[in-house]
């Protein structure tokens, strides 16, 4: 059974930085094309990255582009989210995802079968 568990959501002031993690297990991590997605109270899912196993093949969304990295640790069977010059607008839980989405399908919640129970992330103003 594949289980992510992702870490290091807080409260942190505007223009600050935080790194969330997520551990993937019961499958090969390497298998997996990995993405971050974050909801908002009252708002519906959204992308925020999609990290695959090369730069040439991460993508974020134009809300984060620039401002957070997505990378990835084979041998510790991690992605990461370095999120820097947070907004309150970034304000959200923010869940990680496993999957083997095509092309059209990196940006969308159902190219991701395996989610995590997410982590809260508060930026204060």
């Amino acid at each position: 059974q594949v289980q992510l568990v992702e870490s290091g959501g807080g409260l942190v002031q505007a223009g600050g930085s935080l790194t969330l993690s997520c551990t993937v297990s019961g499958r090969a991590f390497t298998f997996f094309y990995m993405g971050w997605f974050r909801q908002a109270p009252g708002k519906e899912r959204e992308f925020v990255a999609a990290i695959g196993w090369s730069e040439d093949s991460t993508y974020y969304s134009d809300a984060v582009n620039g401002r957070f990295t997505g990378t990835r640790d084979n041998a510790k069977n991690t992605v990461n989210l370095q999120m820097n010059n947070l907004l309150p607008e970034d304000t959200a839980v923010y869940f990680c995802a496993a999957g083997r989405p095509n092309s059209s399908e990196l940006r969308v919640r159902w190219g991701y079968e395996y989610w995590g129970r997410g982590t809260q992330v508060t930026v204060s103003s």
